[in-house]
C-alpha cells in the first residue's frame, strides 16, 4: 500500500474509532453499575492464603493481612480478518461455549511471552490450517468473556491478515466449521460474541468504503 493510501486509511480509521469510543464508554459505565466486582469469586489471598482479600478498587483486591494487591487487567486476544481472491470473508462457527454455534472470526487469547502478531499466526493455523504471511493492526475493542463462571475482561485486537493460500481451510481446534461468506451475506447479529459483533459492523463499513479489499489470487 502506498503512503498516500496509508494516510487516508488512517483518517478513515480514526473516524470509525471516534464514533465507537463513545458507545464503548457508555457501555462500560452502565456495566460498572450493575455487575459484580471483577474478582468477586476470589475470597482468599493468593499470596498468604488469608481470607482477608477485600475490594480495593473496581478492578483490584487488597489483602488486609499481607497487603498484597491483585489487579484484574484485560487479557489480550487477537482477531483475524482474512479475505480471499473472490472478496469473501473467512468466518468460523464456534464449537464451544460461550456463544456455541454462532459465527466468529478466527482468533483467540494471546499466550504468555508471544507478540500479538505471533498470536494471530498461531490461532489462524490452529483453527483453520492456513498460514498467515502478513498482518496489519486495524483497531481494538473491549469485551467481557465468561469462562468457568467468571467474567474475564479482554481487549480484542483486530488484524487484517494475508495467508499463503486461501484454499484448503479446514475446521480445527475451537472451530466447528469454516465458511467463506460474500460480504453481502455477512451480518453482525450472526456473531455471538459482543465485541466480534461490533467489530464486524465496523468491518462491513470499512469494506463498503474500500478499506478492505480482496486478496490476490494464489500463484
Amino acid at each position: 500500500m502506498q503512503k498516500t493510501s496509508h494516510f487516508f486509511f488512517a483518517l478513515q480509521k480514526k473516524s470509525y474509532i471516534c464514533g465507537e469510543q463513545s458507545h464503548i464508554v457508555r457501555h462500560i459505565v452502565k456495566q460498572d453499575r450493575t455487575m459484580s466486582h471483577l474478582l468477586h469469586l476470589f475470597d482468599f489471598c493468593p499470596k498468604c492464603g488469608a481470607k482477608t482479600f477485600r475490594e480495593d478498587t473496581v478492578k483490584s483486591k487488597r489483602c488486609e493481612a499481607c497487603n498484597f494487591v491483585y489487579f484484574m487487567n484485560p487479557s489480550a486476544a487477537t482477531v483475524a480478518i482474512i479475505v480471499d481472491e473472490m472478496d469473501q470473508l473467512l468466518v468460523v462457527r464456534r464449537s464451544k461455549e460461550p456463544a456455541k454455534g454462532t459465527l466468529d472470526l478466527p482468533g483467540g487469547f494471546s499466550d504468555c511471552f508471544e507478540t500479538a502478531e505471533e498470536g494471530i499466526r498461531r490461532e489462524v493455523l490452529e483453527e483453520t490450517g492456513l498460514s498467515v504471511t502478513e498482518s496489519e493492526y486495524l483497531f481494538s475493542l473491549p469485551n467481557m468473556y465468561r469462562y468457568s463462571g467468571l467474567d474475564i475482561p479482554t481487549l480484542d485486537l483486530f488484524f487484517l491478515c494475508k495467508v499463503a493460500d486461501t484454499r484448503g481451510a479446514t475446521a480445527m481446534d475451537d472451530a466447528g466449521e469454516v465458511l467463506w461468506l460474500p460480504w453481502q451475506e455477512v451480518k453482525a447479529e450472526d456473531f455471538g460474541l459482543k465485541s466480534i459483533s461490533r467489530g464486524v459492523s465496523r468491518l462491513i463499513a470499512m469494506h463498503a468504503s474500500g478499506l478492505i479489499a480482496a486478496s490476490h489470487k494464489p500463484h
